[in-house]
């Protein structure tokens, strides 16, 4: 059975506050962009994929999920935690020597739960590409998940792969795009303007879906629920996901400084105060 919406609520909490103390403890990370997709991630998660016991890399008869914008791992490494694919208590191993919990997803320690390492921006498309056209070829009726940073659609090979996917028909892949408006140097405006990323995906032919209340829950499941019914028409589905950078953090919203930035004692009591749930478990 499903979560209700509070219950995804309770569990959206308490990943904010694994993302947290992860980062503080080893003074590393990425908090910005992981408080910013905590809602999305848990509702994929928990809501929306059709996942199966256990893990393997095969991944046949099941969704699967790419994370591109890998320097989001926090939000990642909780959710998988969370949703049983390892011990919560490894979370506490977060960027330590020889664990497998490094800054950027790897695979070679063979965590579960993680397909592809992405570390470099903008190949995350690509790969997934390729597992949606597979499970066509194995006539497996499972989609395939990404999530990107909009930053990360300056890299060039992201559009070589949306000219691809529809021009091959991938219709099994949904590609979300974290629309904060945010990257390391400042606004994406400032960095890199890119103008309208819906009229391009558009150009480049592929269905395009607005979830402008990025860090809703019910908005969320609305916009993915929609997304799905729109798979197998003959063109891949780009969400576009409105959310704000370090969201459920009052003094992290609003602004790019914390893309890569650690609490100091301060201010993770700060934040943690400002997330407490009942039914926390905190590593």
């Amino acid at each position: 059975m499903k979560p209700n919406t509070q219950q995804l609520n309770d569990l959206t909490i308490q990943v904010r506050r694994d993302i947290l103390r992860m980062v503080h403890a080893v003074n590393s990370g990425h908090p910005g962009g992981s408080l910013g997709c905590t809602e999305f991630l848990v509702t994929l998660y928990q809501n929306i994929m059709d996942r199966k016991e256990g893990f393997d890399m095969n991944g046949a008869g099941e969704d699967l999920f790419f994370l591109s914008n890998g320097h989001i791992s926090p939000v990642f490494y909780s959710v998988l935690a969370r949703s049983g694919y390892f011990p919560v208590s490894e979370l506490a191993t977060f960027r330590l020597i020889n664990s497998r919990l490094q800054g950027h997803p790897t695979t070679h320690d063979g965590l579960p739960g993680v397909r592809i390492a992405s570390g470099s921006l903008g190949q995350g498309l690509s790969v997934a590409i390729g597992a949606a056209q597979a499970k066509k070829l194995n006539n497996d009726s499972n989609l395939v998940f990404t999530l990107h940073g909009d930053g990360e659609l300056q890299e060039g090979q992201n559009w070589e792969a949306i000219m691809y996917a529809s021009a091959k028909k991938v219709d099994n892949l949904i590609a979300t795009v974290d629309l904060n408006g945010k990257q390391i140097d400042g606004t994406t405006d400032e960095v890199l303007y890119m103008g309208s990323i819906r009229a391009k995906f558009e150009a480049f032919d592929w269905d395009v879906i607005d979830i402008k209340e990025g860090n809703n829950i019910e908005a969320i499941i609305a916009g993915m629920t929609e997304a799905k019914s729109k798979t197998g028409k003959g063109k891949p589905v780009c969400v576009l996901l409105h959310t704000e950078m370090g969201n459920g953090v009052d003094y992290m919203m609003y602004s790019h400084a914390w893309h890569g930035k650690a609490p100091n004692d301060a201010q993770l009591e700060n934040a943690l105060s400002q997330n407490y749930t009942e039914a926390e478990s905190d590593y």
